[in-house]
């Protein structure tokens, strides 16, 4: 939970360092929320099948869409990565192949030119 939250801190941060525990941990969190409230959605009615979208997924979505592509671009820097390649998510298949082996890649142990390594957060 600390890691979601510190995520959210860091709103717009796009630059530094995240490392790889902090981001799994965001992303795990944040796929738990939207898979809850996609349910909730669905028990109130008000999800919408043909699209996959409901209310509450889809205001919490847009409300972490920055949070989410900040975390990712740090995670991108600590491997050395420039953040544009979260572009590369666009591609079919194989764009998001490529993404999650950049993301699952450990990070550098020490200073990289997006600047110290990322705090272990308890």
């Amino acid at each position: 939970m600390n890691w979601f939250v510190d995520g959210l801190k860091h709103y717009a941060m796009f630059s530094g360092r995240a490392g790889r525990r902090a981001y799994w941990h965001f992303f795990g969190m944040y796929l738990l929320v939207s898979i809850i409230l996609s349910v909730f959605d669905a028990l109130i009615g008000r999800f919408d099948p043909s699209t996959g979208v409901g209310l509450f997924s889809g205001l919490f979505t847009l409300a972490t869409l920055v949070p989410s592509l900040a975390v990712g671009a740090r995670r991108l820097h600590d491997t050395r990565r420039s953040g544009w390649w979260l572009l590369i998510g666009f591609v079919p298949l194989v764009g998001i192949i490529v993404l999650i082996v950049f993301l699952a890649t450990a990070g550098d142990a020490g200073d990289n030119r997006f600047g110290p390594p990322p705090p272990q957060i308890a």
